[in-house]
């Protein structure tokens, strides 16, 4: 699958632009901050109905403007799909594709997948254990329509569960057959969502683990942990055992909702043991996962965005990224960077070809 043309109107920096890319390989050169990642932030919100980096969106409107419109042209074999993005402040965002709308935007999710790789990857091993559930239910939720359904509804009712406890807290009084309907919905679906997350924590760690390998030449032994309150032998006990804790802080402190993806090496905690360049190669084989899994569930290869690469990257690691492109592992491809004169040598010196773009103020053109 690739992105054939991409118009945008009004989005970040960009007031009208229009491009059609290579089936292959992209770099998008100019200066920093002429805008190459929001020419990526756009195929990634064509392929996830919201931006990678801000998920306000009217924070994504051109600044002095009221609206922004992405247009996308997909292709797939023979298949052709144009999906359109509109959103105007004060309105609900539109998505369409060849013209038709969603139900729900849930809908969408899946259909046009991207793997974007950037140097805040490592966020995922530094940060907390939100940002972990989040990444593994990106992956999932792409090949799997069942589990965003699940998540989304177990989301929904844990919101509606924490507004009971607020009000109990407030009032000194527990409605408890209230308290039971949820928690009934927080077992049923969270058992389906654990059940989901322990399988594919098991296929993610068995390609996760290949591709370290291959980027660190095997020097260190990692591993993927998935932890989860739900593998507790009574947990709708637990569940009523917590009320009271519950109550207090206004909030459920135990349910999927807290689950997490311990990542490690040598048996201790990657975040506190592994060295930048440890921590590095460790999100960059999750992303590669990442790519392998989609690729392998669709039977078809995502587009690849890499943002920045050459900057935050030592030279093994990007020849190892290059030489998969070279191997053809990847499909479309598309490449940041801040000096056009060095993407050109490092991708001519392995004798791949490229189409580029030249980004300056806002504007694009082929070079």
């Amino acid at each position: 699958m690739h992105i054939e043309k991409l118009s945008l109107i009004n989005f970040k920096n960009y007031e009208e632009v229009s491009l059609a890319f290579s089936d292959k390989i992209n770099c998008l050169v100019g200066l920093n901050g002429s805008g190459k990642t929001n020419i990526l932030d756009a195929i990634h919100y064509l392929s996830m109905t919201k931006s990678a980096h801000n998920s306000i969106d009217s924070q994504n409107i051109k600044f002095g403007e009221t609206y922004f419109s992405i247009k996308g042209l997909f292709a797939n074999g023979k298949d052709r799909n144009e999906v359109v993005c509109y959103f105007q402040e004060g309105t609900k965002k539109s998505f369409k594709v060849n013209k038709n709308d969603y139900d729900k935007l849930s809908e969408h999710i899946g259909r046009f997948p991207v793997v974007l790789i950037t140097p805040y990857d490592t966020d995922i091993i530094r940060e907390g254990s939100e940002t972990r559930r989040r990444f593994i239910d990106t992956i999932i939720s792409q090949i799997d329509i069942n589990y965003l359904r699940h998540l989304i509804n177990y989301n929904n009712n844990l919101k509606q569960r924490n507004s009971a406890l607020k009000t109990f807290n407030k009032t000194k009084r527990i409605n408890y057959d209230l308290l039971d309907n949820y928690d009934n919905v927080l077992i049923e679906l969270g058992n389906k969502i654990y059940e989901r997350r322990q399988e594919f924590s098991e296929d993610l760690k068995s390609v996760f683990l290949a591709k370290y390998a291959f980027l660190s030449d095997e020097l260190e032994r990692v591993d993927i942990q998935y932890s989860s309150n739900l593998s507790s032998d009574d947990f709708r006990g637990d569940l009523k055992g917590a009320v009271s804790k519950d109550v207090a802080l206004e909030r459920s402190t135990l349910g999927i909702h807290k689950d997490d993806f311990k990542f490690l090496i040598g048996n201790n905690p990657l975040k506190k043991f592994g060295s930048q360049g440890q921590q590095k190669s460790f999100s960059i084989a999750l992303k590669l996962s990442h790519f392998q899994i989609i690729d392998e569930s669709m039977k078809y290869k995502p587009i690849l965005l890499l943002d920045d690469i050459f900057d935050k990257l030592d030279g093994n690691r990007i020849e190892k990224l290059l030489n998969m492109v070279i191997e053809e592992q990847f499909g479309q491809v598309f490449i940041t960077d801040a000096r056009e004169e060095r993407t050109r040598e490092m991708l001519n010196s392995l004798n791949i070809s490229a189409a580029y773009y030249k980004i300056d103020a806002g504007q694009l053109s082929a070079v």
